[in-house]
């Protein structure tokens, strides 16, 4: 289990991972309050949705990105996850208008972006190119991690 470790990356603001260093304390990762009693949580994150222009095109590169299938789709919506009744769903909203992001550019909101952990990160890059993905000329730590943009101009990285 990999734990942040308290440094962002200054050009997109994400954590930057590293393996528990000596002395560090590992957290539980329960919400505490004021007393350091575990706070119950109202709900639980069930999905994220993406705007975009067209979310059966949208569903299908992530699809082939994690490895998850489309489990919903009709013309204004599309879902997919590890399974129909997965906890989570990753999903793609149609939007009239949409406009994506622009990265680097501190005018322009990234908005949010995903993280896909790869085992190998040359190889991940090659098959997200053949996907239709498009890497960003900017890259702030290409050792570690790629920025890439999805078929909508979404940005998300692959994280070695």
């Amino acid at each position: 289990m990999r734990t942040p470790i308290g440094t962002r990356d200054r050009f997109t603001g994400c954590v930057v991972y590293y393996p528990l260093q000596p002395g560090a304390k590992r957290t539980s990762g329960a919400a505490t309050g004021k007393k350091g009693r575990r706070m119950a949580g109202i709900g639980r994150l069930s999905g994220v949705a993406l705007e975009c222009p067209d979310p059966t095109a949208l569903a299908d590169f992530y699809s082939q990105l994690t490895g998850w299938p489309v489990v919903f789709t009709e013309q204004d919506w599309s879902s997919l996850g590890e399974s129909v009744d997965a906890t989570f769903h990753l999903s793609f909203q149609r939007s009239p208008g949409y406009r994506p992001p622009t990265w680097p550019d501190p005018a322009s909101s990234m908005q949010f972006h995903l993280h896909i952990r790869v085992d190998d990160l040359d190889s991940a890059e090659r098959a997200v190119l053949a996907l239709g993905g498009t890497r960003f000329d900017h890259q702030p730590n290409p050792d570690h991690s790629r920025v890439f943009a999805d078929p909508a101009g979404h940005p998300f990285c692959l994280v070695a």
